[in-house]
């Protein structure tokens, strides 16, 4: 990947959000083809200039996907899942497809309509019947990286509750959030127990929409005077339990984090803002920890300081109320933390939310299981300018 220094990185120059969060009477073609205009129109592209396509799960696979969208140049299609962390990944992927000179205007995109059980699942690991008749459900498994957290460095429910009340803060300026209200502290901490220590107030919504970006070269960004952030690098790794004998607390942000602020050029003191996976509070924790922001045993300080909250946190997070209370499209929310980090490198977050001149964008997409087997990537964002 180009590193920060070199003005050339790929850019992203139209991204799009779908406002709806519970669309009864939609299909999942209608779905994807109002994603896909409305970001192509955000770009100033149209149809016959894509030719470079990711997603991830779709009904009939991406071929068919790349039908509906009327996508007839395409050179380069990736259907790869990582669950949550796919789209960040694909934004990587997309920018080397644009640097190798492979494809010129790649489209990211996904969607789902989970809340009208119209979203296809990927089949489930081969172990995953014998570790659900035994309790070890998704919430269950994230609560046991919350226990481990505890245990090793005193982490409290307490910490793990300024992340939701952050979120909460954040998603009451953004008029198409799902949950609207802003939360206490002690009000997730009386919501009731999914898995202790994870209350209900601690889990992610769920919702339909979905939402796409569409990257190409710095020099196709000027002829269309966008100002799309650079995309300066991308880390991805992957990582199971290894039949148990691994570390709850060191996840693959740890690895994806440091490489990619690496590649980049840059430190976490740089970055101004962080779109940070927040399928449950102790998600947010633990990546953030990873990447370096803090030390497990600064969380309590550094939370109870504010530092989360947008605009005057020392690293504002998930602006647009995350995972936690806007969109979780598709029980997936990789796309959502890469176009509320465009967002706010354009200028374009919520007035109340908004950072002043931010430079650098960190954004941290999780998949699966962070206490099973998961997936995990890092994209570094640079601040582009209008030609």
């Amino acid at each position: 990947m180009t590193p920060a220094t070199a003005p050339t990185a790929p850019r992203i120059v139209g991204a799009f959000e779908h406002p709806g969060r519970n669309l009864p009477g939609y299909t999942m073609e209608r779905l994807y083809q109002e994603i896909a205009a409305a970001a192509l129109t955000d770009a100033g592209l149209g149809v016959d200039d894509i030719d470079g396509m990711l997603t991830s799960t779709v009904p009939g696979g991406p071929v068919a996907l790349a039908e509906t969208l009327g996508l007839t140049r395409l050179r380069h299609i990736d259907g790869t899942d990582l669950g949550g962390a796919s789209y960040v990944a694909h934004a990587g992927r997309a920018a080397r497809l644009v640097e190798d000179g492979v494809c010129s205007a790649v489209l990211v995109i996904m969607g789902g309509l989970p809340r009208q059980n119209l979203t296809p699942r990927p089949w489930a690991a081969p172990t995953g019947p014998f570790e659900e008749a035994h309790g070890s459900t998704l919430i269950a498994t994230y609560a046991l990286v919350a226990q481990r957290f505890m245990h090793e460095y005193g982490v409290r429910s307490r910490d793990l509750a300024e992340i939701k009340s952050a979120a909460a803060l954040h998603a009451s300026h953004n008029p198409n959030a799902y949950l609207r209200n802003e939360v206490t502290v002690e009000e997730v901490l009386e919501s009731p127990w999914m898995a202790e220590p994870l209350h209900r107030l601690d889990c992610c919504v769920t919702t339909d929409g979905g939402g796409a970006f569409v990257v190409v070269s710095d020099e196709i960004a000027r002829t269309l005077r966008s100002d799309g952030p650079r995309i300066l690098a991308m880390d991805e790794g992957y990582m199971h339990s290894n039949n148990g004998a691994y570390d709850l607390t060191t996840g693959i942000a740890a690895t994806t984090g440091p490489n990619a602020l690496a590649e980049a050029g840059v430190s976490v003191s740089d970055i101004d803002y962080a779109s940070i996976y927040d399928s449950f509070t102790i998600t947010v924790l633990a990546n953030m920890v990873g990447i370096g922001f803090f030390t497990p045993e600064e969380a309590p300080r550094v939370l109870a300081s504010g530092a989360l909250r947008a605009p005057f946190g020392s690293i504002p997070v998930n602006t647009d109320g995350g995972g936690l209370c806007n969109n979780h499209p598709d029980r997936r929310g990789g796309m959502v933390r890469m176009i509320e980090a465009v967002r706010q490198l354009r200028g374009r977050a919520n007035p109340q939310v908004q950072i002043a001149s931010p430079e650098f964008a960190v954004v941290h997409g999780s998949g699966f299981s962070l206490g099973t087997r998961a997936a995990g990537a890092t994209v570094i964002l640079q601040k582009g300018e209008a030609a």
